[in-house]
C-alpha cells in the first residue's frame, strides 16, 4: 500500500536507514549497560549497580520508539543481533572491566549513540519530518546527559 505521509519514498528510505543504525547503536548500549549492570564490582558497586539499571532501563523504551518510528515510516525495523552487529557503531565489552573501565566505555557509547542520532537529522530536517527530528532531539538530550554524569564519575 502507499504510504502518503508528505515524506518522499527516498527521503522516507534515507530517514529509516538511519534510524535503523540509531537502533543498533541504541539497543548495543541497552545490552553493555545491562551486562555492566550484572557485572560491577567494587566500592561503587550500590551506585553503579542502581545508575546502570535506570540507563538500561531508559534504552529498552527507547529501542521501542525507534522501531516504531522506521515502522510508521513504511521500513521493517531491524531487530536480530546479525542485523545489529552489522549497522552499530559500538564495539562490544571485554568480560572482567573494572568499574571506572566500565564507566569510561558507557561515557564512549553514550557519546557515540549521540552522534549517530545527530547525523541522522538533516535527513529529517529535509524531509520536514518533525516527528523523527523531535525523536532524534530527545535522543540526543539523553546520551548528552547520560554521558555527562558518567563523566562526573570519573572526576577527581
Amino acid at each position: 500500500m502507499k504510504i502518503d505521509i508528505g515524506i518522499s519514498d527516498t527521503d522516507r528510505k534515507a530517514i529509516a536507514d538511519g534510524l535503523s543504525r540509531l537502533l543498533a547503536d541504541t539497543y548495543t548500549l541497552y545490552l553493555t549497560t545491562h551486562n555492566f549492570h550484572w557485572n560491577v564490582k567494587g566500592p561503587m558497586f550500590n551506585t553503579l549497580h542502581l545508575m546502570f539499571e535506570g540507563q538500561y532501563t531508559e534504552l529498552a523504551l527507547a529501542v521501542d520508539l525507534i522501531a516504531e518510528r522506521i515502522r510508521a515510516l513504511g521500513f521493517d525495523a531491524p531487530g536480530t543481533y546479525r542485523a545489529y552487529a552489522g549497522l552499530t557503531t559500538l564495539k562490544e565489552p571485554e568480560d572482567g572491566l573494572a568499574a571506572t573501565e566500565m564507566i569510561r566505555q558507557l561515557v564512549a557509547g553514550q557519546e557515540a549513540v549521540a552522534r549517530t542520532a545527530r547525523s541522522v537529522f538533516p535527513a529529517a530536517e529535509k524531509a520536514s519530518d518533525e516527528p523523527t527530528a523531535d525523536l532524534l532531539t530527545q535522543r540526543m538530550q539523553v546520551h548528552e546527559k547520560n554521558a555527562w554524569m558518567l563523566r562526573s564519575l570519573l572526576e577527581e
